[in-house]
């Protein structure tokens, strides 16, 4: 079967497509919805009480300390951290403006599938809406993390998918390929949304494509774009087996399938009414026949995650293309029903976005914020990993005191004898203080060595093994006596919104180590 012979039709012109069977692209709706996305994420940049999330201080140290080839974590996400530096320097409003960028994006992607999908206005138009009134999209767009930017990877990804099913033998493999290449140098879990397109294609009634060289050389593009991830690993031990172990232990193991199945709805809200009935028309509908291999890789996906017990936003990016399948599913409806199911559809969309715009964004201050929380009533939005409840969101909770933290390291630096200050190192507890110190330090005068337990590549300990004199943030007063003969709290740095393992946190110095405790402090990672 020839290239052109094997493309498919795409399903009956609904009302307003053209004579072709192909939907207009409603390119001022596209725009306007990418519009006012960007315009929200910008704004609460410029105006939020909220500063940079503990997760980014991370991540723009890995951009600070870039190995490409030789780094435990995918890296693209150090390469966005330069880039956001380059443009916009240590500013919040560079964090955030990259991932407001791919939210944007996610939105307009949205619109394209329902379009090719074979929806019209209106079922663009109800997708991106749908879209934007789930705090899931509204609040990774708002975070310097590689979650936004893994959603934006997969949505693309089931763009080409969508391509493919009108033309299983074309060059839109490459992109397919190309999406989980870059989704490999971003976050680990595009493993997932290619095992659901394996068992798609499995599932596909064009399965016979296996047979040709395109899914190869889709394979063939993510492995070379992503090889930098795949490097690394090989090269440092594989890191992620410590991860994925630690997370097991520590985060996962009390997840069950109702904390699964609730963060749907709590995630998407009433959109996960019309992304179900996406689902339902793209395995049923007769004029989705050819896009069968997208609602099978969803649900491949969906059930991966959910038996391996994963967090509920990790499932997060095959949305976008549910929600585009259920718009055109409800646009192809007759006119009367169309109207009522609209015109329930429509404002409930409208209200709950508008309802939970808080929880989406960084806009009320913590006091409002959390007497916001307490009123709306819902546990699992100021539960942390850990099971503990706060009076804020978590994320915004990490939001918290990182500027004044810093300062008050520097504060018991200054106090130190001048000739002492310049031989003075850092000590930070985990990677938040750390990247912390990093990205304000220098504010205040800090261009001293850090150091932080357990962590090679970023923040190692000195080659010699000593340290004479130490600043330290998060270590208390008994450990460190462990170590030195001479220790003493300098300031005990409090912020009542934080989370719990982030409040209290000690400030000391210490000095005349008889023990190499620092050295031995990073054992795990050295083996």
């Amino acid at each position: 079967m020839n290239e052109t012979a094997s493309k498919v039709s795409p399903p009956t012109p609904a009302s307003g497509q053209g004579a072709t069977g192909q939907s207009p692209l409603a390119t001022g709706l596209i725009a306007g919805f990418a519009a006012v996305t960007l315009a929200i994420h910008l704004i609460t940049a410029a105006i939020t009480p909220y500063g940079i999330h503990r997760d980014a201080f991370l991540y723009l140290a890995m951009g600070h300390h870039l190995r490409f080839w030789r780094m435990d974590f995918p890296p693209a996400i150090g390469v966005l951290a330069n880039v956001s530096t380059a443009l916009f320097g240590h500013s919040l409003f560079g964090v955030r403006f990259l991932p407001a960028i791919a939210g944007t994006l996610i939105i307009a992607l949205t619109g394209l599938m329902a379009r090719e999908l074979g929806g019209g206005r209106l079922a663009q138009g109800l997708s991106m809406g749908a879209v934007l009134s789930c705090p899931l999209f509204l609040r990774t767009a708002t975070l310097f993390q590689p979650v936004v930017f893994d959603q934006l990877w997969w949505t693309l990804g089931f763009y080409a998918l969508i391509k493919i099913a009108q033309a299983p033998r074309s060059r839109w493999w490459l992109l397919l390929g190309a999406a989980e290449g870059l989704g490999l140098l971003t976050k680990f879990s595009i493993g997932f949304f290619a095992l659901g397109v394996l068992l798609g294609i499995l599932l596909w009634r064009e399965r016979a494509v296996l047979g040709t060289r395109w899914p190869y050389l889709a394979v063939l593009t993510a492995l070379v774009i992503g090889s930098a991830s795949i490097v690394g690993q090989v090269r440092l031990g594989f890191p992620v087996v410590i991860w994925m172990h630690d997370l097991q232990v520590h985060q996962l193991y009390r997840l069950t399938y109702g904390d699964f199945l609730f963060g749907q709805a709590l995630q998407l809200g009433p959109a996960l009414v019309l992304a179900g009935a996406g689902l339902v028309f793209l395995l049923r509908a007769e004029a989705m026949r050819p896009y069968r291999v997208v609602g099978w890789t969803c649900l491949g996906a969906f059930m991966l995650l959910m038996l391996l017990h994963g967090k509920a936003y990790y499932i997060g990016p095959i949305y976008p293309a549910l929600l585009a399948a259920g718009a055109v599913g409800l646009e192809s409806l007759a006119v009367a029903p169309r109207r009522i199911v609209l015109g329930f559809l429509i404002p409930i969309l409208i209200v709950w976005g508008i309802a939970v715009l808080p929880f989406g964004v960084p806009i009320l201050p913590p006091a409002p914020m959390a007497r916001y929380a307490a009123a709306v009533g819902i546990k699992a939005a100021v539960t942390t990993n850990s099971g503990t409840q706060l009076a804020l969101p978590q994320d915004y909770a990490d939001m918290l005191g990182w500027k004044e933290q810093v300062a008050a390291v520097a504060r018991a630096w200054k106090q130190l004898p001048a000739a002492q200050r310049a031989q003075t190192m850092l000590i930070a507890r985990n990677y938040g203080e750390a990247g912390a110190l990093e990205f304000y330090g220098p504010q205040y005068g800090l261009r001293q060595r850090i150091l932080m337990p357990d962590n090679y590549l970023l923040w190692p300990p000195p080659t010699n093994g000593t340290c004479n004199v130490v600043v330290t943030i998060g270590i208390p007063v008994r450990d460190l006596a462990r170590g030195f003969r001479s220790v003493r709290l300098v300031e005990t740095y409090d912020n009542p919104w934080r989370v719990n393992e982030e409040r209290h946190v000690p400030i000391c110095v210490a000095s005349s180590p008889f023990r190499n405790l620092i050295y031995e402090a990073w054992p795990r990672l050295k083996r």
